[in-house]
């Protein structure tokens, strides 16, 4: 194992996977050698491999996952960057009406290997148009994947997978992960799709959050612990496909749920979590399920209403307390 950042294991996963496959290549606004990405994901990659793989590209969002659907359909191997998430709105019509449904249009007779990262959450003091976390519109589409890592192993390996699958994939970062330091291996490795990892075992509550919520949850965790409070959170690391059983087998366990997500709750990712416990273990509940989640809100500029409107550790702990 070696320790590196989320962003140094994001750009590791891109140089193997690009070292290993001359088919994968990389387009994006300001992803080539003067910056390096607007995260400083792909710095130094066009310098290894050239403009003709590290492709700059115009402002154009559309026209971003345009071509790479276009690449992708005969035979190359796309990773598009989006500078932030809120600006795939953009490109809405190339995602959600393109890409997730060639394979399914053509009977299988054409793939789109596309995958289309980019960085979404709040926390940043960058206001409504780059903060907002919207991985819950991209579960909604049929023919997407959609992957939420939240540790430097989880963004390594899952990228890698991803970059080998056949399908679109929707990959979300959180922009406070960049500088997230955690162990990677040295040796090769890819992460599944549809498995959750279980971050921290335990038999009072379970805690089910994605991103950088899975931080504050093991925070919150710790914090339970001292007070006799023993919670397991789980990090479902892909929604879409989404591990289903881990999270119901943990609730079987504890007979209690919070979910933690940074997204709105209105129609968010936890509702759809809530409602598949709520469908598949409702029996198995002694307490209502809780939500801790983003308030329904364009996200502020000014950082205490920008605080006040996302999830923290304190109302993860307020949560608990009330189902246990």
């Amino acid at each position: 194992m070696k320790r590196t950042t989320y962003r140094e294991a994001l750009r590791e996963a891109l140089r193997e996977e690009m070292r290993r496959d001359s088919s994968v290549f990389l387009l994006g606004e300001d992803i080539g050698r003067q910056w390096g990405g607007a995260f400083k994901v792909t710095d130094g990659l066009a310098q290894e491999f050239g403009d003709e793989r590290v492709r700059d590209t115009p402002i154009s969002e559309s026209a971003i996952v345009g071509a790479a659907i276009g690449a992708a359909i005969t035979g190359m191997r796309p990773v598009a960057e989006i500078m932030f998430g809120d600006l795939t709105a953009l490109a809405m019509d190339q995602i959600a009406n393109q890409a997730a449904k060639i394979r399914y249009m053509f009977g299988g007779q054409a793939s789109c290997p596309l995958v289309i990262r980019t960085p979404f959450g709040a926390g940043v003091n960058i206001a409504s148009h780059h903060s907002q976390s919207l991985e819950a519109w991209f579960m909604h589409v049929p023919g997407l994947q959609v992957a939420v890592p939240s540790t430097p192993y989880d963004a390594k390996g899952l990228l890698k997978t991803a970059i080998r699958g056949n399908n679109p994939v929707f990959f979300c970062e959180h922009k406070l992960l960049y500088p997230v330091e955690g162990d990677v291996p040295e040796e090769e490795y890819t992460i599944p799709f549809g498995v959750a990892d279980v971050k921290r075992k335990g038999s009072d509550v379970t805690v089910v959050a994605t991103l950088y919520m899975v931080h504050k949850a093991l925070n919150a965790a710790a914090t339970l612990e001292e007070e006799g409070v023993n919670a397991e959170v789980i990090d479902p690391r892909t929604l879409t496909p989404l591990d289903k059983k881990t999270i119901i087998d943990s609730v079987k366990k504890t007979g209690r749920l919070v979910i933690v997500s940074e997204d709105c709750k209105t129609a968010g990712v936890s509702a759809e979590i809530a409602s598949v416990v709520a469908e598949e273990a409702i029996d198995y509940l002694d307490a209502p399920i809780k939500r801790v989640t983003g308030a329904d809100t364009p996200i502020p500029f000014s950082p205490p209403l920008e605080q006040y409107v996302i999830p923290n550790e304190k109302a993860i702990i307020k949560a608990v307390k009330e189902v246990v």
